[in-house]
């Protein structure tokens, strides 16, 4: 027994390491993936200290919006730029009818608060696109459905181009927001309100303008997360069980850190996969990935409440 769990996994990584360069790819896939919905759960949060429930049926809203749109006659990338509109005015709506009439109510509140825009959106969507499973338009977007075969060690690695495409993408996109968030007046804005309410309120800064910005941007953060997933899985509301596979990524890194949303993704995403092929199907007869990220996560904060990225807090009585 002691066998199996300390020497036979490794010694499996040994002997075929192609298959570990395929499985950490997949969990890179995957990784990045819950990285960005985590990111749209941070940016929401540090700006509003909202923890934002509804982060998961927006991946699935947008999804559908995009391929309904579709399938109403609309060219595929025309439906990215409309389905973008539709996201802004959900940040919008959201920000006039349901956050602005709870400033300065508890917090509990505001997060009941997401809670009914989760069921709002899912009955608002079962009736406009209907509840069946619909296949994501990979190809009219342009996104390559071949794969890559490689040799490495005379072994056998297969990526996806679909996968790969995502990775790029995701990327380019965690960089866009960094640059965002760090060079630009309203990225430093966002961050001001993130770091101290008060001091940013008091120099000036919209409370509501940046509400918006942030929810936008959550939303266009989904419609990358949906179109990447739903490329894989299809597109279903079952899509947002999915995204909640970031709530461990939040607990790892911390609520409050980028970096650690970034990094918190990719530690889950690999880890979760090399436990699930190395340890889970051979003793625990597999379907691992449901429940290690969030045992992982629990075993973290048992040590480190504040995530690995997390700020201390130091409360003086």
């Amino acid at each position: 027994m002691l066998n199996d769990i300390f020497i036979k996994p490794f010694v499996d990584m040994v002997e075929a390491p192609d298959f570990l360069l395929q499985v950490l790819w997949e969990g890179l896939v995957s990784g990045i993936l819950y990285a960005l919905i985590a990111l749209g759960f941070v940016l929401i949060f540090r700006s509003s200290r909202i923890f934002n429930f509804a982060q998961g049926i927006m991946v699935v809203f947008a999804a559908l919006t995009l391929v309904g749109l579709h399938e109403m006659g609309v060219p595929a990338w025309i439906s990215v730029g409309l389905t973008l509109a539709v996201m802004f005015v959900l940040a919008v709506t959201i920000e006039r009818v349901v956050l602005r009439p709870l400033v300065g109510q508890p917090d509990i509140i505001l997060f009941m608060a997401t809670i009914g825009i989760t069921l709002f959106l899912i009955g608002f969507g079962e009736i406009i696109f209907g509840g069946e499973n619909k296949v994501m338009i990979t190809e009219e977007l342009g996104i390559p459905t071949d794969s890559v075969v490689l040799e490495p060690w005379g072994g056998l690695l297969i990526l996806e181009q679909k996968d790969i495409t995502a990775v790029v993408v995701a990327a380019l996109l965690v960089g866009a927001l960094l640059l965002f968030l760090n060079k630009t007046r309203m990225g430093r804005a966002i961050r001001a309100l993130g770091d101290d309410h008060q001091a940013a309120l008091s120099v000036g800064i919209s409370l509501q303008t940046i509400w918006v910005l942030v929810w936008f941007i959550a939303g266009i953060i989904a419609l990358v997360t949906g179109i990447a997933w739903g490329a894989r899985a299809g597109v279903s509301f079952a899509l947002e069980v999915i995204a909640y596979k970031a709530l461990p990524v939040l607990m790892l890194g911390g609520l409050e850190s980028i970096t650690g949303a970034i990094i918190g993704g990719l530690m889950i995403g690999i880890l979760e996969k090399v436990f699930e092929i190395y340890w889970g199907q051979p003793l625990l007869g597999g379907n691992t990935e449901t429940w290690f990220a969030f045992v992982l996560a629990l075993i973290v904060l048992l040590f480190r409440p504040q995530g690995l990225f997390g700020e201390k807090i130091i409360e003086r009585v």
